[in-house]
């Protein structure tokens, strides 16, 4: 009997150690190093164009930054696609089982949503990084209507004279309402109308950090305003969604809606010389049925973009084209067969393939984030962070909530034991010094 508990001392002993180890490793904190996160499933596969930080490279010196100046980073791209997983596609987007768009468009970019309820009923690279052009300029009129009084009188300088590309005539001595400035914005794409309304938001830099603000505040997060005109600058972006999401935006003010269906206006000279006529320069104002207004755009390297809104049974649809050439046909005319193919799929009542936000996205609420005011949810969150992974979970221990007491019994039951086997082992060797 003494020879099987000497054999079952060291054993026990043994395994109690082995229990320890098992603990501590288990234990939390032992493994964090090692454990990785666990990842969620896609919904769906981001598209390479989905990807594209930046327009094509430029083919001339318009967007280098002033010496001394470092060029704008890239805009961040949102993990998840604004207005839809189903808008970060590469490609033509439309609903399932719809008739092909028609051909014959050359736009890079497009997209044609509905100015109303916001759904996008068909694409193709809709967040595709481009140049805006004059575009932008429906950025500049939205800041302008909602922080300047339409009677302000803004003095003409010759710096607005100055301004290259396309001018409404405002020359230095020459007074003009807020409102003739917008007009001559909206209708003409005035370049020299931007900078005057840019100095009277307060200068350049002002009116660009409200234009940009306010891009963001839309959800417009491809957009960055780097001139107020659309004449191409350092880091200048914007994409078919973006302009669709802004002109639906500023079709909300009375203001600019009638200064785009507007078809001419007199307006003052300066410098002695009387006033004259403005024409709208939009070629779909008088040959497309229920044409609401719109706004042109070209530049070297954004070459032709194009914007414009309609409405047909009840239905009002805007139609945007950025990057495209006159060739086979004039982007107007793009924008008449696309507004076209829209109208029939609103006639089908498709589903949409996306939306226009309400306001940026990071500023929406989270679906079902939080329980009803004066209840308490049971709900366990899984949040996703913005990696796409779900963070780790604490770690715990192999034992479940009874590891900690584990290790130290395990503890207490090795040094007892260990105490007792070598107690043992003395009064062996006591009896046999004895026994000599």
């Amino acid at each position: 009997m003494r020879h099987a508990t000497v054999r079952f001392v060291p054993a026990f002993v043994v395994s109690l150690c082995a229990l320890v180890i098992m603990s501590v490793l288990a234990a939390p904190g032992a493994s964090a190093g090692q454990r990785q996160p666990r990842k969620t499933q896609p919904q769906e596969q981001r598209g390479a164009c989905q990807a594209r930080q930046l327009p094509p490279a430029p083919i001339d010196t318009s967007e280098e930054p002033k010496p001394g100046e470092p060029s704008p980073e890239p805009l961040p791209i949102p993990d998840n696609p604004v207005g839809g997983p189903r808008l970060g596609n590469c490609g033509i987007v439309r609903p399932d089982g719809a008739p092909a768009p028609p051909g014959g468009i050359s736009a890079a970019t497009w997209a044609i949503t509905d100015l109303d309820s916001g759904d996008v009923l068909a694409a193709k690279d809709p967040h595709a990084r481009e140049r805006p052009a004059s575009l932008i300029k429906n950025l500049l009129a939205i800041v302008v209507i909602k922080e300047l009084r339409p009677d302000t009188k803004v003095r003409g300088t010759q710096a607005d004279a100055n301004q290259e590309g396309t001018k409404v005539g405002i020359g230095p001595g020459g007074a003009y309402t807020v409102d003739q400035l917008l007009h001559a914005l909206i209708m003409r794409s005035g370049n020299d109308a931007a900078w005057a309304l840019a100095r009277a938001l307060g200068g350049l830099d002002v009116a660009l950090e409200k234009m940009n603000a306010l891009a963001h505040e839309l959800g417009a997060l491809d957009t960055r305003a780097a001139t107020p005109s659309g004449l191409d600058g350092p880091g200048m972006t914007t994409s078919a969604y973006d302009q669709s999401l802004i002109m639906r935006a500023a079709m909300k003010y009375d203001e600019f809606a009638e200064a785009a269906a507007t078809r001419s206006i007199q307006f003052p000279g300066h410098s002695g010389q009387p006033s004259f006529q403005v024409d709208n320069d939009n070629q779909l104002l008088d040959s497309y049925e229920g044409f609401l207004g719109g706004k042109t755009g070209f530049t070297d390297d954004a070459r032709h973009t194009y914007v414009g809104c309609a409405e047909r049974d009840g239905r009002r649809l805007t139609v945007v084209l950025l990057r495209g050439e006159r060739n086979p046909e004039p982007l107007a005319e793009q924008a008449r067969k696309l507004l076209d193919y829209g109208f029939r799929l609103a006639a089908k009542d498709v589903k949409p393939v996306g939306e226009l936000v309400a306001r940026a996205p990071d500023a929406q609420p989270k679906q079902d984030a939080s329980p009803n005011e004066g209840e308490e949810s049971d709900a366990v969150s899984d949040p996703v962070n913005a990696a796409g992974t779900v963070p780790p979970e604490p770690e715990r221990s192999a034992f479940g909530n009874v590891g900690l007491p584990l290790v130290a019994l395990a503890g207490v039951g090795a040094m007892v034991t260990m105490a007792m086997w070598f107690r043992r082992r003395r009064a062996r060797i006591a009896r046999a010094n004895r026994t000599l």
